[in-house]
């Protein structure tokens, strides 16, 4: 009875609020003027990504599970250093930060996801785009930043430029999997699962976002060695100067 009454007043919330997204989306940009070719002689600091593993509910609300999340970090890890040396460019691992320092790299984590969300709702759909990133006579307008406290993070002064990544899964429980069904019959779409991820390049001197990578409905069940693989492929895809290719579809 629960359940029955979670998903009438989810539906109810979907049919009074849904409309249509864009459809038209882009998933990468490089700012412009950058370019990284390979064996160029620059630094990567790798930051260790984060991944946030869980279900999600009848209301979609993200639960973690804290073996799903170790599951994905440690095959994500794997694929990882398999793919660190096709980026183009040596690339050292930043230390794990203690005290201050690991707030502060947390924090930066945290904003780095916020940025990225933000490129994908206000530049990469492109009815959502905002007057400032919209395509001029020649080229859209790609200028994010995270500001230059990026200067201060562990490891930056010895680095060019610093790469996060960060992927998050919501894997749609019994009950979501039911609304979406009730959904369907009403005619409104409703999505069971959230699998997104978000992969940048930043300059450690100034902050600027110079690449990203984004996609809200990514791929590879990262709970799995071969989910894992697919997954880092998609995040790196079309890293300046690296010859990582996307991993076939399944």
């Amino acid at each position: 009875m629960n359940l029955i009454r979670a998903i009438a007043a989810a539906l109810l919330v979907l049919c009074t609020s849904s409309f249509g997204l864009a459809q038209a989306q882009e998933r990468t940009a490089v700012r412009q003027g950058f370019t990284l070719p390979p064996n160029s002689g620059k630094t990567i600091l790798l930051f260790r990504p984060t991944i946030r593993v869980g279900a999600q509910s009848t209301g979609g609300m993200f639960e973690p599970n804290a073996d799903w999340t170790a599951q994905g970090r440690e095959h994500m890890g794997v694929s990882l250093r398999q793919l660190q040396d096709r980026l183009g460019n040596r690339v050292i691992e930043a230390s794990e930060p203690i005290g201050e320092q690991a707030l502060l790299v947390a924090e930066h984590m945290a904003l780095f996801a916020a940025v990225s969300s933000s490129v994908i709702n206000y530049q990469f759909f492109v009815g959502n785009r905002l007057p400032t990133k919209k395509r001029d006579n020649r080229n859209d307008v790609f200028e994010w930043t995270l500001g230059p406290q990026v200067a201060r993070l562990p490891g930056a002064a010895d680095a060019d430029y610093g790469l996060f990544i960060y992927t998050e899964d919501q894997y749609g429980s019994t009950g979501r999997k039911v609304l979406q069904a009730f959904a369907m019959l009403g005619g409104v779409g409703v999505q069971s699962g959230v699998h997104s991820g978000y992969a940048g390049l930043v300059d450690l001197k100034t902050g600027e976002l110079l690449w990203l990578n984004a996609d809200g409905k990514m791929g590879g069940d990262v709970r799995t060695p071969e989910g894992a693989e697919k997954r880092m492929r998609q995040l790196l895809e079309e890293f300046p100067g690296s010859s990582v290719q996307t991993a076939p579809a399944a």
